[in-house]
């Protein structure tokens, strides 16, 4: 099973929430068998969004590869606004790219939210996801992830807290049966 991990930010150092919540998955994905792989706007290497008056950017292109390549996905993102990035959204956005195709967009793909915030808001930015993933015709997990950032992490190791971890295993085992039932529908 192919997985993608959209991390929805630009970040790039490792010890931010993002990049600790896309190791985790990746790892956790890699331990049972499956073949992860991670897409970050960091980098800046996605343009904002506009039709292509000629050929769809490299970049673009091979991010519309990575999204139509995986069977599930698992897309993180902090709280902004009340939503999710707008460098996350503007990437999204590019998938309008795969509108000619038989099965365009994220058709019968099944993707994973998770969302964290500093309050008790992060189900607006898993709410803002949800619209958008449904809008590209994928199937939304419906276990879903809303972090309260101040219980995220153990005070004393610094790592995600048990019930934590237990809610991203819950995810990763849903996409897995998710992707059996999808491998036997078709």
């Amino acid at each position: 099973m192919n997985v993608l991990i959209f991390n929805g930010t630009m970040d790039s150092s490792p010890y931010t929430t993002a990049n600790k919540l896309t190791s985790y998955f990746e790892e956790q994905f890699r331990q049972k068998g499956f073949n992860t792989e991670v897409f970050s706007p960091a980098g800046g290497h996605i343009p904002f969004f506009e039709y292509p008056k000629g050929e769809v950017p490299a970049p673009v292109q091979a991010m519309c590869d990575a999204f139509l390549k995986a069977d599930v996905h698992v897309w993180l993102t902090p709280l902004y606004h009340g939503s999710m990035t707008g460098v996350m959204k503007n990437t999204l956005d590019w998938l309008e790219m795969t509108s000619k195709l038989s099965h365009p967009y994220l058709t019968g793909k099944v993707v994973a939210l998770v969302c964290w915030g500093d309050g008790s808001q992060a189900m607006q930015g898993i709410n803002a996801m949800d619209s958008v993933a449904k809008a590209l015709r994928a199937w939304v997990l419906p276990f879903s992830v809303p972090i309260m950032k101040e219980h995220l992490y153990d005070a004393e190791t610094n790592d995600f807290t048990v019930s934590y971890k237990h809610k991203f295993d819950m995810v990763i085992s849903l996409l897995g049966d998710a992707r059996m039932v999808r491998t036997v529908q078709h």
